[in-house]
């Protein structure tokens, strides 16, 4: 008699500042956790893991567009006999109280519940012994796991069905090769609750550089592991034959995968050769550009967009966060070589170094509007995340950080600075938003992107959803989604249920006030737009920012004699190429 192992495996959102569960019709961002241990588990049951006897059910619920209903799941487990296990997948800092709050139910029927993600494997990795929140998981019985899941899932299932659970699987000092592994897969019935059906795939995890603020190198490692050529290849084949086009690679830094070139040259040949449609976006750092084919190789390969950690424009900033690797002299080469492959440009920009003030960010914004060729800029807050070498170093001088991991999403501030208030601070962050995408610099990034040969209508969908996002629906872009769905009974713990008669007009008025607010806004930007295209001399546009970079431009441009510390950059600079080139 064949027996059913019920495996859901839930990658779980959080709570707005109201305390209701972010969710969407439809979201923008695939979870690559999601698909990578949907991939895994999809192939333990290939493999039989649990015994031929044993068919292991497989379930994905991603809460940003799904509503994960507890009640409904603890009704199938107890008809199954309990038999199985919910995995809370992927769980980042500011999901961790959300994915507690979902387990304690499940717990409570006596239904096994394991934990993984950034936020379990980071606090493990960093702090010297359990933190006092992970110790919360523990004490309702959940597992936790740290580290990454390829060839170590056998072994959780194994235990599960035996109903063995360890309290604590430490994986994070043997980080497994990826090469020849299952990769992350989604079914196309959850990629379609993504906007624009993308899903995600990592080619390679790890990143050599050391910036403070990051836990990817201390979950992931600084040692690059990559999957092979074949495995990407493989993957996109099953994709392409489920009609998913669009990929997020979500390695951290794609350009210091070893085998970027040879992975590139296989999706060139299915674009080219085999007249497959795939389009791409990727992350990368500042010095990519200086790679030979790098840029006009990831054009062919069909990259659209890419994101590139810029992070701050003074290097005194770049230098207390330990990211050397960006040089502000090679800024504005590196982004026009972008630029004039017609590939849209996405920055991250971080707000709140030792430095900043509300005077200073604001002049920084000016300079980027005026000398820089970017289209997307995203603020986030300096956060100590959990898993960084900056909360570890907050954790061990004893500083204050705020208790609730919910905060840390990068959008509020959870700990004090030295030159700014929080409400300073928090108030420059949202007027951050209001200042980049001010209608009229909205207007010039338009203009660029038709002198420069990339759509326009793309271009206005992006400035729509960027400069709206926390102005309109108060989250930031990346948690964003279409149609905001709030359930009254998904209310965090400890906040009162609205009633019924209360909850349901308020939020229907509030849709419809929302929708006509982006209503206008796109009309006026689609009457902009439209002029812009209509411009016979559309192409000839030309400012500050898309002019060729010149010998000169150290001298007259702002973002080089900001401060002493661009100045002293600029010198830097120099001397190296002296030295390289041997001319003054």
């Amino acid at each position: 008699m064949t027996r059913r192992f019920l495996l859901i495996l839930i990658k779980p959102s959080h709570y707005d500042d109201d305390g209701y569960v972010i969710r969407w019709h439809r979201s923008m961002i695939p979870s690559n956790s999601l698909a990578s241990l949907y991939g895994l588990a999809a192939d333990c049951e290939d493999r039989k893991v649990l015994g031929e006897d044993v068919t292991l059910d497989v379930r994905a619920i991603d809460e940003t567009n799904t509503r994960v209903r507890v009640e409904r799941i603890v009704e199938e487990f107890r008809q199954n006999g309990n038999f199985g296990l919910v995995g809370l997948v992927g769980v980042q800092s500011n999901q961790y109280p959300r994915a507690l709050d979902l387990a304690r139910p499940l717990r409570e029927a006596g239904i096994p519940v394991a934990m993984g993600g950034f936020h379990v494997s980071g606090c493990l990795a960093m702090l010297p012994d359990l933190h006092v929140d992970l110790q919360q998981a523990l004490d309702i019985g959940v597992s936790l796991f740290a580290g990454e899941a390829e060839e170590r899932l056998d072994r959780v299932l194994l235990d599960a069905a035996a109903g063995t659970l360890e309290p604590l699987y430490n994986y994070m000092k043997e980080l497994p090769s990826v090469e020849g592994t299952p990769p992350p897969f989604l079914p196309a019935g959850y990629v379609a609750r993504t906007l624009g059906g993308n899903t995600s795939f990592d080619a390679g995890r790890g990143c050599p550089f050391q910036c403070s603020f990051c836990t990817i190198i201390n979950v992931q490692g600084r040692k690059s592991r990559r999957r092979s050529p074949d495995d990407i290849e493989k993957l996109i084949r099953e994709n392409l034959a489920q009609g998913i086009h669009n990929y997020f690679i979500t390695d951290d830094n794609f350009a210091r995968n070893k085998d970027w070139e040879i992975i590139l040259d296989r999706i060139i040949a299915l674009r080219e050769k085999e007249g497959m449609w795939i389009g791409l976006m990727v992350q990368v750092d500042t010095l990519c550009h200086k790679i030979p084919n790098f840029i006009s190789k990831c054009k062919r390969a069909g990259v659209s967009r890419v994101f590139i950690g810029l992070e701050n424009i003074n290097p005194d900033n770049l230098m207390a966060a330990k990211k050397r690797q960006n040089k502000i002299t090679e800024y504005r080469k590196m982004l026009l070589d972008w630029k004039h492959e017609g590939i849209i440009t996405y920055a991250g920009y971080i707000l709140g170094f030792p430095n900043d003030t509300p005077e200073s960010i604001r002049r920084d914004i000016g300079i980027i509007q005026r000398e820089l060729p970017l289209d997307i800029l995203e603020f986030f807050f300096l956060t100590p995340l959990p898993g960084s070498e900056d909360h570890q170093t907050l954790h061990r001088k004893g500083v204050a950080m705020d208790a609730d991991l919910n905060k840390y999403d990068l959008e509020h501030a959870v700990t004090g600075h030295s030159q700014m208030s929080q409400q300073e601070w928090e108030g420059i962050y949202r007027e951050a938003w209001r200042l980049f995408y001010s209608p009229e610099h909205m207007v010039t990034i338009l203009r660029r992107a038709a002198a420069t040969g990339v759509r326009t209508k793309s271009i206005q969908k992006l400035l729509m959803w960027f400069s709206t996002s926390v102005d309109v629906e108060n989250v930031h872009p990346l948690q964003g989604g279409v149609i905001r769905f709030k359930d009254r009974l998904d209310r965090r713990p400890g906040l009162p249920i609205e009633p019924a008669w209360r909850f349901y007009p308020r939020h229907a008025a509030e849709t419809v006030a929302k929708s006509a607010k982006l209503l206008w806004l796109f009309a006026r930007l689609e009457l902009k737009r439209r002029r812009i295209e209509a411009d016979p001399a559309k192409k000839t546009y030309m400012d500050a920012a898309l002019l060729p970079v010149a010998d000169d431009e150290t001298e007259t441009l702002e973002i080089f004699n900001q401060n002493e510390a661009a100045r002293g950059a600029v010198r830097h600079a120099h001397q190296i190429d002296i030295l390289t080139h041997g001319t003054a």
